[in-house]
């Protein structure tokens, strides 16, 4: 398979990845002060999926300090592997069964993939029973495209104005995969598309501030659009060994 076209090297060591962060974090900041934001306003998440937790250890010297999953199993066994590094923040960016719910409220510090009241109720209940709370995104598809998961934009406002009933959910943003295509004003338009529903929730709710979208090929057109998180997984870790459909229909990080 070839390469995913904005994959890094692949990264073997310490130094690596810092080459490799460091080339990430001069692109975010150039698209910053292109598109007229303060330095530093946008959170870099680097998605680490299939990264062993051996190989992440190099990362995390290297100055990872989040880690975006989109299995939740595989985020939980991480979070055990590492647990001698209490710094790491754990994000799950993947569609959530129900039924895996008690993981995530367990040890993720962040949910990106909030898109129906049955994963809100499940996930109150389990937080409430490990006295914790939980920062969600709500996840909205932009792209129209079946195999994506997300609630329909006219869909989101009205979702939005029932999640004040969970408390244990702190509601920080909105979430969204672009279409994945050479098209930039087809993957600007998913953008431009999250950056209004995200003006209309923030009218009732100001708090629904933060837009996460971006991935390692399109992030600079995200930032431009008004991202305040992106998520890289490529342009750090290097390409993976299978496409990104096997991992995640649509993600393209």
């Amino acid at each position: 398979m070839s390469e995913h076209p904005s994959a890094a090297a692949h990264a073997q060591t310490q130094a690596d990845f810092a080459a490799n962060l460091a080339s990430v974090r001069e692109r975010i900041a150039r698209a910053e002060a292109s598109a007229g934001r303060a330095p530093g306003s946008v959170r870099l998440l680097p998605v680490t999926k299939t990264v062993p937790s051996e190989r992440l250890r190099l990362a995390i010297a290297a100055g990872v300090d989040w880690l975006g999953e989109n299995k939740v199993q595989e985020a939980l066994q991480k979070s055990e592997e590492l647990a001698d590094l209490p710094q790491l923040k754990y994000s799950v960016i993947g569609h959530l069964q129900t039924n895996k719910s008690k993981y995530v409220a367990r040890f993720a510090h962040e949910f990106q993939a909030l898109d129906n009241l049955r994963q809100a109720e499940a996930l109150q209940r389990r937080l409430e029973l490990e006295d914790r709370t939980l920062d969600v995104f709500v996840q909205v598809n932009t792209s129209g495209e079946e195999s994506k998961f997300g609630m329909p934009p006219e869909a989101a406002p009205g979702f939005v104005k029932q999640l004040p009933a969970f408390d244990r959910l702190h509601v920080k943003g909105l979430m969204t995969l672009a279409i994945f295509s050479t098209d930039q004003v087809a993957v600007r338009r998913c953008f431009q598309k999250l950056r209004a529903v995200r003006d209309t929730v923030r009218e009732a709710d100001e708090r629904i501030a933060e837009l996460s979208m971006g991935m390692s090929g399109d992030f600079e057109l995200a930032i431009a659009e008004g991202a305040t998180v992106v998520r890289v997984g490529q342009g750090i870790f290097g390409a993976r060994a299978l496409p990104d459909s096997h991992y995640w229909p649509g993600f393209a990080g």
